[in-house]
């Protein structure tokens, strides 16, 4: 995986994969090198990881990097915020000292995020996109509400504050009440808010499944009763 990277070489960008890989692809890949110390302890890709995610990590530290305002979306920025939470649960080195934590970020990562919240068409959810100007800003997708709802119920789990385990529970609920989740826990890829969410978009992606699974998982032991509404068979 990492003989595709470049962006440690001079003249290049950390953290970025060359064409025709995407800003969040770069940022689900250096999650899987946080998890590949973490389990096998070699610190070999150490170094280009944290260059990588501080350097993406933008101006504000909040992974909304200037370079990736034209296509910046919530599931972009969430994966990014992901390996954060990652880094912090699994004892990532700390970075320098005038940098911030991985926890730090993350956090910077939900509340940059939780403000797009909109209740004003489909009763809540996230758009994909973050600005207006961006193709897709009136699609409410699955993937940006999963990772919002995953780094929630991490943070939730991590810090023992009930406030992200809240949101957790209230992202959850809109997906499932929206219909992107169903009752078979098929996840769906979005729909649009201009109809009112009233069409679901079938396409299903495993992505958007396996970072909801993470986040159930994780709210599961938060709950802790057998009766959770998260270990339903399916």
């Amino acid at each position: 995986m990492v003989q595709y990277y470049t962006g440690y070489k001079p003249g290049d960008v950390p953290g970025n994969l060359p064409d025709p890989y995407y800003w969040w692809e770069a940022g689900a890949m250096f999650g899987a090198l946080v998890d590949y110390q973490y389990y096998t302890g070699d610190k070999q890709y150490n170094d280009i990881t944290m260059q990588a995610m501080l350097h993406q990590a933008g101006p504000n530290n909040d992974f909304m990097p200037v370079n990736q305002t034209r296509t910046l979306g919530n599931d972009d920025q969430g994966f990014w915020g992901i390996t954060a939470m990652m880094a912090a649960e699994n004892n990532f080195p700390d970075p320098p000292s005038d940098k911030p934590g991985w926890l730090a970020l993350a956090q910077a990562v939900f509340q940059t995020t939780v403000v797009e919240w909109k209740d004003e068409a489909c009763g809540g959810g996230l758009k994909w996109q973050k600005f207006s100007f961006n193709g897709g800003y009136n699609y409410k997708n699955t993937i940006s509400n999963g990772c919002f709802f995953n780094i929630a119920a991490r943070l939730a789990k991590y810090t023992g504050n009930t406030t992200y385990s809240e949101w957790a529970e209230k992202t959850w609920d809109w997906m499932s009440n929206v219909g992107l989740i169903s009752d078979k826990y098929h996840f769906y890829d979005g729909s649009d808010d201009k109809i009112n969410c009233t069409e679901i978009n079938h396409l299903q992606w495993t992505y958007n499944a396996g970072v909801n699974l993470y986040g159930a998982a994780v709210m599961w032991n938060i709950v802790s009763t057998p009766s959770s509404e998260y270990l339903e068979p399916c």
